[in-house]
């Protein structure tokens, strides 16, 4: 089912009881065609931060948590992220008997519309920590050439020739939805073995999407596609933490080699 007929960018009303079916799977394969021999883009995960989370317990009394997903890359389908805004709040006047049936409801639901396993973890509303990127910031550099549209020709490699392991970060990510065409803003985290990169050519790579039509985990697949690609690093992670939006927030982590999918999501004040 294409994207256009979801109800992304359309006047709706919110449900006030319990909604499955209004969740919108969307098909990963179509943007993946230019990049299928990448193994990279099939490892990893999708995180999202849930902050509309609330239900009834089994007194009836309201309930809040906020909600960590851990969707798996390889999952056949992601899940419209406006679908998912209300199928959260179909939540908000359901009463459950405990947590842990909440949890393995929503892990049903959302499993059954991705079609691999979605895991869902329960925080407290005041327990979410807030940390400092963590790397060398890109933010600096003076690129000697821009591009309005993503553009893989500017990744280029240091003239030095050394090999290197490091965390790079830019808070200049930028693209926007391609239905409703509104800004999504994100912090990325390049972890790079190899080949030094040319740091300006990397940074005006990240800010040529700044007119790009793209979801968030559609540009972070691109993003390592092309890095992969074209400066053949021996191992990388791709990881944009986004804003919120609609009281959620997502972050996609795409990597080369298992031993460096990070363990958690990072949490920035941004978000």
């Amino acid at each position: 089912m294409s994207v256009e007929k979801s109800l992304l960018g359309k006047d709706t009303s919110y449900p006030t009881q319990y909604q499955p079916d209004i969740l919108f799977p969307i098909e990963r394969a179509p943007s993946r065609t230019a990049y299928q021999d990448v193994a990279g883009i099939y490892q990893g995960k999708d995180w999202w931060h849930v902050f509309e989370l609330s239900w009834l317990n089994a007194n009836g009394l309201p309930q809040v948590a906020i909600g960590r997903l851990t969707l798996p890359a390889q999952s056949p389908y992601l899940i419209e992220s406006k679908s998912l805004k209300l199928y959260f709040n179909s939540l908000n006047f359901t009463r459950f008997e405990s947590n842990e049936k909440l949890v393995e409801t929503v892990e049903k639901d959302l499993s059954n519309a991705a079609q691999a396993t979605v895991q869902l973890e329960l925080i407290d509303a005041n327990h979410l920590a807030v940390s400092e990127p963590q790397g060398i910031s890109l933010d600096q550099q003076i690129p000697e050439r821009l591009s309005e549209h993503p553009d893989a020709t500017l990744l280029k490699h240091d003239a030095d020739g050394q090999i290197i392991e490091t965390q790079y970060f830019s808070n200049l990510l930028r693209s926007n939805c391609p239905v409703t065409g509104q800004p999504d803003w994100g912090t990325i985290f390049i972890r790079y073995r190899g080949q030094k990169p040319c740091l300006d050519s990397l940074l005006a790579y990240i800010i040529s999407y700044r007119q790009h039509n793209g979801f968030h985990e559609q540009c972070v697949e691109q993003i390592f596609a092309d890095i992969w690609q074209n400066l053949q690093p021996e191992k990388l992670m791709v990881y944009a933490a986004y804003t919120r939006r609609g009281g959620l927030d997502i972050n996609p982590c795409r990597v080369s080699h298992a031993d460096w999918m990070p363990e958690q999501p990072v949490r920035l004040a941004r978000q």
